[in-house]
């Protein structure tokens, strides 16, 4: 009889929601807005009863994604760590910490851009195939070289790439365009069978660059051109902004080490793995700490075990709302004033007390604890004893979505970037997603370009937050709007672009 009831509860409960749906569909985007987190909240577990005091459990306060990454963004401005001198060879992909200013004029003499014959333009204005210009040859000049004969009247001097263009010469011609040729007193001479203009194949000194000109900024990503340019001016050494030291752990009773066999229930910790190269994609170093379990203890300990040594700590997992949720715990003793006296800034490493030293307000605080985000709203970011931490999912997915809003745009910032925050750019949508969400909603896709050369979003498939085959293909998270309908194919979104 119970068994009867119970179903005929399910069934009535299910139709209702088919009915709530399908009225949705009939109203304006904000009402059913509304409605779609009522819907939605239910099928994930998060319903008018038992979800709702869960979430309240943490007394989280959801923020919208800009206002999260912005203060990101202000926390991680106060933590740039200085620079260092590298070698000219070690500096590519760092972060200037200087100007880089021009050290000479560049060129720093006129030189000829090709082989030929470096003369005075007046005497070949008339120069032709059919009566061409006869000068006397009075030197040759190499690359590295100097001429020891000016160049005058009716003479000419050989000249190779690169030479420093002769006095009194005020033209080049190519080598394609003489003739040798011989004087009556059996002299050397040329015929230029072609006019010339003055200028003409010179590179005239300081056309690149001035004497003090600049050529990159701090916070500069030092490419192979920028290489380039060091050593034409003669930089051996380059400062640079230091790498941020990232500590990296999983949390999670069921992680095992990649090298282990599978056992029943239990999966291999990649998501360290995956969070240390992105974090080296980013410019910084990454030191992989390994897996905790799901107590509160251990975690404390093994976070104030890396304060030293780490510059910004990223955890993965443990931010839900789950009974081992254990970093939900942690940051929930820090909002409340409470985190234990391993992670608190003590007064002096001599003190005689043994009691925890009170909590510095500007070494310990909640960035945020929940963002309006889809996947990844449990994400969340603190300062503790001064260091940034970053609580990231331990689902693939969200993982690597709350790593690119939010950890990226941190260490970036700690590199002295300007703009740190990652490029958008706006595509057509390929395939509709139908899929309501009370939050914006970050999904996966490759990017296309069409016959017609517009930028299409193609959104990949396995791309819910706990699967992982979708995150090597993805070069872009396609931004969808919360509302009740998803976004239909062909509809103009922004998409975040994923280095």
């Amino acid at each position: 009889m119970a068994s009867s009831f119970a179903r005929s509860v399910t069934l009535i409960a299910n139709s209702l929601t088919y009915i709530v749906k399908w009225m949705l569909n009939k109203l304006p985007d904000d009402l059913a807005a509304i409605g779609a987190v009522i819907v939605m909240g239910k099928e994930n577990g998060v319903g008018m009863t038992g979800g709702s005091e869960r979430a309240g459990r943490f007394n989280r306060k959801a923020v919208m994604v800009g206002e999260a990454q912005q203060r990101v963004l202000a926390a991680a401005e106060g933590l740039q760590l200085g620079s260092e001198l590298v070698p000219l060879q070690a500096s590519g992909g760092r972060r200037l910490a200087q100007t880089i200013v021009a050290s000479s004029d560049w060129p720093p003499f006129a030189r000829s851009g090709l082989d030929g014959y470096a003369v005075r333009a007046a005497d070949i204005a008339a120069a032709s195939p059919e009566q061409p210009a006869t000068l006397r040859v009075v030197d040759s000049v190499a690359a590295g070289g100097l001429a020891l004969a000016a160049v005058k009247k009716g003479t000419a001097v050989r000249i190779m790439t690169g030479a420093a263009v002769p006095e009194g010469a005020d033209a080049v011609v190519m080598l394609e365009q003489t003739a040798e040729a011989m004087l009556d007193d059996g002299s050397p001479a040329v015929l230029i069978k072609h006019a010339g203009l003055a200028g003409q194949h010179i590179a005239p000194r300081g056309e690149e660059f001035r004497r003090g000109s600049v050529l990159a900024v701090p916070g500069t990503v030092v490419r192979p051109g920028h290489v380039a340019l060091l050593g034409t001016f003669g930089y051996a050494e380059v400062a640079v902004q230091k790498r941020p030291r990232v500590a990296v752990f999983a949390t999670g009773s069921e992680l095992l080490p990649v090298a282990a066999s599978l056992a029943p229930g239990q999966i291999r910790d990649s998501n360290s793995y995956m969070v240390a190269a992105m974090v080296e994609q980013s410019g910084a170093e990454p030191i992989l700490c390994g897996s905790l379990p799901d107590e509160l203890g251990a975690v404390e300990a093994a976070l104030a075990s890396v304060r030293e040594r780490a510059d910004l700590i990223i955890t993965t997992g443990g931010v839900s709302v789950g009974d081992f949720d254990v970093m939900s715990e942690l940051l929930h003793s820090l909002k409340k004033g409470s985190l234990a006296e391993p992670l608190q800034t003590r007064s002096s490493a001599n003190s005689a007390s043994s009691a925890p030293a009170p909590i510095n307000e500007r070494q310990n605080k909640i960035l945020f604890d929940r963002v309006a985000m889809r996947p990844g709203s449990p994400t969340s970011a603190a300062v503790v004893g001064g260091k940034l931490l970053f609580a990231l999912s331990g689902n693939p997915g969200a993982c690597f979505v709350g790593f690119e809003l939010f950890v990226r745009p941190a260490l970036l910032s700690m590199q002295g970037a300007k703009e740190a925050l990652p490029r958008t750019v706006r595509a057509r949508l390929l395939t509709a997603i139908d899929k309501p969400s009370p939050h914006v909603r970050y999904v996966r896709a490759r990017l296309i370009n069409d016959s017609e050369g517009r930028l299409l979003a193609d959104p990949l498939a396995f791309s819910k937050s706990s699967m992982m085959a979708s995150i090597a293909d993805a070069e872009g998270l396609a931004v969808i709007p919360s509302g009740s309908k998803g976004a239909e194919a062909g509809e103009l979104i922004e998409v975040v672009l994923i280095p």
